[in-house]
C-alpha cells in the first residue's frame, strides 16, 4: 500500500501549482484508477509517488516508508512503468531486464523464470537478442511492462500502461492486475481509457486542476454524481464541466 499525505507541487517559472493538497491512501489488495483530463496533475502525482520529482509540500508512504525521509528504501517497495518508455535503447532486451533485476537484487534462478513466464505470455521470447532501439512502441511498452514485474512489487505504479498495446497485450496486463491484487499487492495506475478503469478497478480518483475531487468506488461515484447504471465517461464528462463552468 501506500498513502499521498498532503502533497503539493508548484512549477515556479509558470506558477502553476500543478497539485494541490492531495491525500491519498491506495490499499494492499486494490486497483485504483486515476483519472483525469490533459493537464490535470496526473502524471505530476505520479512523479512525486515514484521519487521523480520532489514535492514541496507533504509526504508519500510507500508501506511505511517515508520517500522523504528514506527515498533510497522508500523506491525498493514500487515498480514503475511509464507512458513514454524511451530510455536504454542501446541494450538488447535481455540486458535490459537483467539490469533492473540486477537494481532489485532478484536472484538468478528466480529471474530466470520470471523472465521466462513474462516473455512467454507477451511474446517476446524471440527478441530477447535484440536491441531495444528495434523495437516498435508497443514492443517497448511491453519490455517495460516485463521489466516491472521481474521485481514482483509490492505496489505497481503504471501512466497510461495501455497506450500503444495491441488489444491482446492490453488484455494481458488487466488479467495480471487482477492477478497482483488477487495476491495482495497494490495496483495504482492511470488512464484515458474510462471503459479499462470501470470494469477493473475497485476504487478511482478524479484530479482536475491539480486537486482531487473525487474518490471512491463506482457505485459511490453513480450514487454522489451520477445514477444508477450510468456509465463513468458520462459522469466523469459532467464533473470535468462542472469544474470548468465553475471557474467562469
Amino acid at each position: 500500500m501506500f498513502e499521498i499525505k498532503n502533497i503539493s507541487k508548484v512549477y515556479t517559472k509558470k506558477g502553476v501549482k500543478a497539485v494541490d493538497s492531495i491525500n491519498l491512501t491506495v490499499n494492499n489488495g486494490e486497483i485504483f484508477g486515476f483519472l483525469g483530463p490533459n493537464g490535470a496533475g496526473k502524471t505530476t502525482t505520479i512523479k512525486m509517488v515514484t521519487g521523480i520529482l520532489s514535492s514541496d509540500e507533504g509526504d508519500i508512504f510507500l508501506n511505511g516508508i517515508s520517500l522523504h525521509d528514506n527515498p533510497l528504501k522508500a523506491k525498493t517497495q514500487f515498480a514503475f512503468v511509464p507512458d513514454n518508455p524511451e530510455t536504454f535503447s542501446r541494450l538488447k532486451a535481455i540486458e535490459y531486464l537483467n539490469f533492473i533485476a540486477d537494481v532489485y537484487k532478484v536472484p538468478s534462478d528466480v529471474r530466470k523464470q520470471r523472465i521466462e513466464e513474462l516473455c512467454e505470455r507477451f511474446g517476446l521470447n524471440d527478441v530477447l537478442l535484440n536491441k531495444i532501439s528495434s523495437f516498435s512502441h508497443g514492443m517497448k511498452q511491453k519490455l517495460f511492462l516485463i521489466a516491472s514485474l521481474v521485481t514482483d512489487p509490492e505496489n505497481w505504479i503504471l501512466d497510461e500502461p495501455m497506450v500503444g498495446l495491441d488489444p491482446e497485450a492490453a488484455f494481458i496486463v488487466k488479467e495480471i492486475m487482477k492477478e497482483r491484487a488477487a495476491s495482495g499487492k497494490t495496483v495504482f495506475f492511470s488512464t484515458h481509457v474510462m471503459e479499462v478503469a470501470e470494469k477493473i478497478c475497485d476504487r478511482i480518483g478524479i484530479i482536475n486542476h491539480g486537486k482531487l475531487i473525487f474518490t471512491g468506488t463506482m457505485d459511490e461515484l453513480q450514487k454522489q454524481h451520477g445514477k444508477e447504471g450510468e456509465s463513468l465517461e458520462n459522469i466523469f464528462l459532467k464533473l470535468i464541466g462542472s469544474e470548468a463552468a465553475g471557474e467562469l
